[in-house]
């Protein structure tokens, strides 16, 4: 069956639109529902480690019927028979157990008490990523022309949700990326050959509100630095376009709030459809102590609470005497304190202590 021009409009464009929905997909699941005059339209998505499955649906809820009445052959999360399909041919549902007639008639048998009569289902996708599927069920019997417009959904269906799939894996790299890097105390700018700015990190974005009181601007060169740290940028933006093998630079972007950044050529492979980047200057961004980052040196080598806390402190900066002041300890107290913690970090003295410090996950907190 080939899909018509209404199909198309009706179908087609909010199936390729439906990622951005709030309820993804719900638009083109509604107006199959109503195409086929079904009851109930579905896309399950599982992902192929194993995780939880996605169900998308329009209709009565009919997953959670069947889990109510323990219709698990019916559960649309239990349902092994789905794992057996081919892509993109359509089966009904006598097909999941077209060689047992007994669990046909009880498969019938159930669907009644879900107010069903009958389904056609399609494998979309049997992917490294994810498997999907498209369901349709009724409570009348599925024709013919159900099955042709589920199959000729289908090559479609598989786009989009292919499209979908991979979105939500990247959206899922993007929150872990910028988390760690707001831990770490690092930010990026990207600019291209012009140092104009093509994209900042959000770490970095916010730091510049604060300290400029607006966010920099896409498309025009960061001049807030001031002139000179402009004309550093620009030099070595240009330098970067024409020699991308270049070696990296490091520079002082702003000396108050200190902000400094390891300028380095755009990698190959990272021309956008935005601009072509020329240079991304890594930036070290201020990063205000957390209380809980003592917590997690305890717990990591077994500390009391107040050595793991002298050790936060030095590897802060601060003297023997300055992170005892801040402790309400005594310079004698916190030197007793220093042997134990030295010892049992299994350090030789201050200077590896704080360099442990700085290196352990701790400093993420």
């Amino acid at each position: 069956m080939a899909l018509t021009s209404r199909d198309e409009t009706d179908l087609l464009l909010p199936l390729f639109a439906g990622s951005s929905e709030a309820a993804p997909f719900s638009t083109f699941l509604e107006r199959l529902r109503r195409r086929a005059a079904a009851t109930f339209v579905a896309i399950l998505i599982r992902p192929a480690h194993g995780g939880e499955l996605t169900q998308l649906f329009v209709g009565p809820d009919i997953p959670r019927r069947a889990r109510e009445l323990g219709l698990d052959e019916l559960n649309l999360a239990d349902r092994i028979q789905y794992d057996r399909l081919r892509p993109g041919r359509v089966y009904s549902g006598d097909e999941f157990d077209d060689h047992d007639p007994v669990r046909q008639a009880r498969r019938r048998r159930d669907m009644r008490k879900l107010g069903l009569t009958d389904e056609r289902a399609v494998r979309l996708l049997d992917d490294p990523a994810a498997s999907a599927w498209l369901v349709l069920a009724s409570e009348r019997p599925c024709t013919a022309a159900d099955s042709a417009l589920l199959s000729a959904l289908a090559p479609y269906a598989a786009l989009a949700v292919r499209a979908f799939v991979a979105a939500a894996h990247g959206a899922l790299l993007d929150a872990a990326g910028r988390d760690a890097l707001a831990r770490a105390g690092s930010g990026w700018l990207v600019l291209d050959k012009a140092a104009r700015l093509l994209a900042v990190a959000p770490t970095t974005e916010r730091l510049l509100t604060r300290t400029f009181g607006h966010a920099p601007r896409l498309g025009e060169r960061v001049r807030e630095f001031g002139p000179a740290a402009e004309r550093t940028l620009a030099e070595a933006a240009d330098a970067f376009a024409r020699q991308p093998g270049s070696a990296d630079r490091a520079m002082l972007l702003l000396p108050e709030p200190r902000i400094e950044a390891l300028l380095a050529p755009a990698s190959p492979g990272s021309n956008g459809l935005l601009g072509r980047p020329a240079l991304i200057a890594h930036l070290r961004q201020p990063r205000a102590s957390s209380a809980a980052r003592a917590e997690h040196l305890a717990r990591l080598h077994d500390l009391p609470r107040r050595e793991a806390e002298l050790a936060v402190l030095l590897a802060q900066g601060q003297s023997l005497a300055e992170a005892g002041a801040r402790m309400g300890l005594t310079l004698e107290t916190t030197r007793n304190y220093s042997k134990r913690l030295f010892a049992k970090l299994g350090v030789r003295g201050q200077a590896d202590a704080v360099r442990l410090v700085h290196e352990s996950c701790a400093m993420l907190g």
